[in-house]
């Protein structure tokens, strides 16, 4: 009988034990969330939220700026016009950026997505991903006191893939966009992975090859309290540091701020294809780990010597914590690239770049080699029947103005046809080097000597004092949380490589005529016979 009674006695603290865990783990981190949610003000950021790894750390300061790595709120003044409105909204004011698009859009052809259709098929991503929370949180004996998640139809992200249409990713008077960049600067993550294609590089990392998937290239896709989902690119070098002259282009280092950069210069020249990238503060704590399912995305965070919480790309070459990622202790700078529609909903192409460059050590590509390869390229689908390669030569002066090397694949929406337009994302490699313009980059303007009237005007107007691509860019930026996003080196090459690209177009019409270099009107071309060679596969 004493026997019985010491057993019960242990059985019941034992339960004690397991309940009083839960509780202290569980059940009380849940309310305090829940607490905390309801003090804060609408809008607020949720960055400076104290850490549970380090609660009395300084990454608990209200003023992130105290804290993270190379930020500053110190705003320069946004130059302004004789008639007291700022540069750039000058240039948003003027008649180029206020022309009605060509060919006018009709009707829903002209619209990306169905509205009703793709709301159906999110609703079904939404409560496929309730069922799942719930069975991991049940497979851990976990509770929630959080309520399913909810399609919100008003929702910034819904929106923005409702309003791609033929003429680009977002309309240019489209509100969408602010809110949008807004919405993914504050909204707090509820979920964190890897991406798609880390994904399929674990356990697979081949040494024999040059190019080598390492930790260099770490990116996450966060998602938010709206469903809505971000590609994530944490800072991995300080805004002042150049590439090294002896890097190659495809073992540099992919930049947070060269994507936020991209996307603000891509809707100054007006083309609207890079998707809505802002600056955030990630705590990589609350907002990365604590939220993440991802058990190999676990394993990889660690504190360093210096007390910062770190994580690393999973990947048995280069796994090493040298070239991790560490917060300040917590707060890490980093970009968040708005998702496209589903491929379900969206098919894309993807598109070997005619001018791509050779990733190996000492390999050339026949247009290095050839000054007259442009002239082989006209002569193959799809290329010679459509307005592609002039949509390949706006991609070149985008690259060559941020100086990204690395374009060599490009993306575009199949519903949308031959002359549907390029999507320019991972813009990552670029600003890299402001003392050296690559003007390789630009072989497809000087071998081609084809520009879109268009694409020459805006450059023209950029060239402008009163509109200077420099000071506008400038201006734009302040809108960023991170910014001086750019150093003013960065900006000023800006300058520098725009009056390139026009002396460019200048040699052009000397030797060619203006009207073989400028084109007005979109192609109108027939479609190619069968059997015609292209170099799209």
């Amino acid at each position: 009988m004493p026997g019985l009674r010491r057993d019960r006695l242990l059985t019941l603290l034992l339960l004690g034990a397991i309940f009083s865990a839960d509780l202290y783990f569980h059940l009380w981190p849940q309310v305090q969330r829940q607490l905390r949610s309801r003090e804060r003000p609408p809008g607020c950021s949720c960055s400076g939220r104290p850490s549970s790894l380090n609660p009395d750390s300084a990454a608990a300061s209200s003023d992130p700026g105290t804290v993270a790595h190379n930020f500053s709120r110190a705003r320069p003044e946004a130059k302004q016009d004789g008639g007291g409105r700022s540069k750039l909204q000058a240039l948003f004011a003027h008649p180029l950026y206020n022309v009605l698009e060509e060919p006018p859009l009709l009707g829903p052809e002209d619209s990306l997505l169905p509205s009703q259709e793709a709301l159906r098929y999110y609703r079904r991503k939404v409560a496929r991903w309730n069922r799942r929370h719930k069975m991991f949180r049940e497979q851990l004996n976990l509770t929630s006191l959080e309520p399913p998640l909810q399609l919100q139809p008003e929702a910034s992200w819904v929106q923005f893939h409702l309003g791609i249409n033929r003429h680009g990713l977002y309309s240019r008077s489209s509100p969408v966009v602010s809110k949008l960049l807004r919405d993914m600067r504050h909204f707090p993550t509820i979920s964190a992975d890897y991406s798609q294609d880390e994904k399929a590089l674990l356990g697979a990392c081949d040494c024999t090859q040059i190019v080598k998937p390492s930790g260099v290239h770490l990116k996450l896709v966060l998602r938010f309290s709206d469903f809505g989902k971000a590609m994530f690119k944490p800072m991995r070098q300080q805004r002042d540091e150049e590439t090294p002259a002896d890097f190659f282009y495809f073992i540099d280092f992919q930049r947070h701020n060269a994507e936020i950069a991209a996307f603000h210069l891509d809707r100054i020249l007006d083309f609207r294809r890079v998707p809505p990238t802002v600056g955030r503060l990630v705590n990589v704590t609350k907002e990365i780990l604590e939220v993440t399912k991802n058990e190999i995305l676990q394993s990889v965070f660690f504190v360093s010597p210096a007390s910062n919480v770190c994580f690393f790309a999973k990947c048995p070459y280069m796994c090493k914590t040298e070239y991790a990622v560490c917060g300040n202790p917590h707060l890490l700078e980093g970009s968040l690239s708005a998702f496209l529609p589903s491929l379900n909903l969206a098919p894309r192409l993807s598109v070997p770049n005619p001018w791509i460059r050779s990733y190996t050590l000492a390999g050339k590509e026949e247009w290095e080699l050839n000054p007259l390869y442009c002239d082989t390229v006209k002569q193959i689908y799809p290329y010679n029947n459509s307005d592609r390669l002039l949509n390949v030569i706006d991609m070149a002066i985008f690259d060559f103005l941020i100086g990204n090397m690395d374009r060599h694949h490009y993306e575009m929406f199949t519903k949308f046809g031959e002359d549907g337009f390029l999507i320019h994302l991972d813009n990552a490699r670029g600003f890299g080097r402001h003392s050296h313009d690559e003007l390789s980059i630009l072989s497809p303007l000087s071998q081609c000597c084809m520009i879109k009237k268009k694409t020459l005007l805006h450059l023209q107007l950029l060239a402008q004092a009163d509109y200077r691509l420099s000071d506008v860019m400038r201006e734009s930026l302040l809108e960023d949380q991170l910014t001086p996003v750019l150093t003013e080196p960065h900006l000023l090459a800006l300058d520098r490589r725009l009056q390139i690209i026009l002396q460019t177009v200048k040699g052009c019409i000397d030797t060619h005529g203006e009207h073989s270099v400028i084109t007005d009107a979109p192609a109108q071309r027939p479609a190619p016979a069968s059997g015609q060679p292209n170099l799209t596969s």
